[in-house]
């Protein structure tokens, strides 16, 4: 672990948020992860004390860095590099049992789309993005 800068899609490699620095790097030009509340670009540098916020599919993590590293190690050691927030620990918790009081309720297709619904709905798909 080195405490000098080091790009963010590194550090969220290495801290084992994302399989991939392909996929750190999706996520970031997403908007999916904030320094300090703001977007930011792959090669931003982050330093110790950072206040990163982190989207991976439902839960909305708000991490601070606490060490940096550019080796990707086991889970234990990957957990050293940062500290969730309480809050963060809080609200996820929160809202994994709302999605799973609510799983009977939310509809789910009966059946894979027909090779015409996938291309009706890449039409309208393609329509909405161009508008």
């Amino acid at each position: 672990m080195s405490e000098h800068k080091l790009r963010i899609d590194k550090w969220l490699w290495a801290a084992r948020f994302f399989k991939t620095r392909s996929l750190a790097k999706t996520a970031i030009e997403g908007g999916k992860v904030q320094l300090d509340g703001q977007r930011i670009k792959v090669s931003k540098e982050i330093a110790v004390g950072d206040r990163l916020l982190i989207r991976q599919g439902w839960d909305l993590r708000e991490v601070i860095v606490d060490a940096l590293s550019d080796q990707r190690r086991g889970a234990p050691e990957a957990r050293q590099l940062y500290t969730e927030t309480e809050a963060s620990v809080a609200r996820r918790e929160s809202e994994a049992e709302a999605r799973k009081a609510a799983g009977g309720m939310i509809e789910r297709p009966l059946h894979r789309p027909t090779k015409k619904q996938r291309r009706q709905i890449h039409r309208f798909k393609d329509l909405s993005d161009s508008e």
